[in-house]
């Protein structure tokens, strides 16, 4: 399929994505509360700050770093590991490959269909958020605003890539579900998710900034609760997109060899 004509049937693709996840909003539900990992972390990290901040963070300043990571991850979270890895098992990947859509885009799509109904969800926790903490916590910086945008674009594509390709190792195993375990192991320690990045010691702190992770999550949260200034954030911007680009072109590579090697699994 061309490229226009792909564009012209994202919008009907977007409206089948979108009345599947109504239609499994049961399921829906299922994945939100599964991320509500942040609000322990407040709960618990705001009694550690109560007799005296931990190094520039008050109870307040918790408080909106993990409703904003909350919001964060609401936004940039996808599950074609999952997806793709029960489509090999099962042999009905073979039927996605007959259609004239890219796999991968109709995965992205399905994906992203989800986020209004993940938004009914965050919105709350936005307003909630401005309550307890007010906008002081806010960035003023109209540059960080459109960084913080372009952000939360590379993190859910990051997140995204990093999923269809441990999804994609599922045409050489038959399930990929245990890598994709280990990755989020990983991100929930690394990325911000559970621990502010600036609070690791200074030497896993240099580690955590050449790994993807950050860049999923803890980046948009540190823009979105003014943790950088403009020249740390187009840093770590770059650093981001460079991640975007080599999984981009890592998935791209494991996509094209895996389907000389692909079988139907299972029945």
């Amino acid at each position: 399929m061309s490229l226009r004509s792909t564009v012209r049937a994202l919008p009907t693709l977007f409206r089948i994505g979108f009345a599947e996840m109504v239609a499994y909003r049961a399921e829906m539900l299922v994945w939100v509360l599964a991320t509500t990992m942040p609000l322990i972390m407040l709960a618990l990290w705001s009694a550690v700050a109560h007799d005296a901040p931990v190094g520039r963070f008050d109870q307040e300043d918790f408080v909106a770093y993990f409703l904003a990571t909350f919001i964060v991850r609401q936004l940039t979270g996808a599950w074609v590991a999952w997806q793709l890895s029960f489509e090999v098992r099962t042999g009905t990947l073979a039927m996605r490959l007959l259609r004239p859509l890219h796999p991968m885009v109709s995965y992205a799509v399905e994906n992203l269909s989800a986020i209004p109904l993940r938004l009914i969800v965050a919105l709350p926790v936005a307003v909630l958020a401005l309550i307890l903490t007010g906008v002081s916590r806010l960035p003023r910086d109209p540059v960080l605003w459109v960084i913080f945008l372009l952000s939360l674009l590379g993190g859910w594509l990051i997140t995204f890539l990093a999923n269809a390709g441990i999804g994609t190792l599922a045409l050489w195993t038959g399930s990929s579900v245990k890598l994709m375990d280990v990755w989020l192991a990983l991100f929930m320690v690394f990325s911000g998710y559970l621990i502010p990045v600036e609070l690791f010691p200074p030497l896993i702190r240099g580690t955590i900034e050449v790994l993807p992770f950050r860049y999923q999550i803890g980046f948009p949260v540190e823009l979105l609760t003014r943790g950088l200034d403009r020249g740390a954030a187009l840093r770590l911007l770059l650093g981001q997109w460079i991640w975007v680009g080599l999984f981009t072109l890592g998935v791209r590579a494991l996509w094209r060899r895996g389907l000389q090697r692909f079988a139907a699994y299972g029945g």
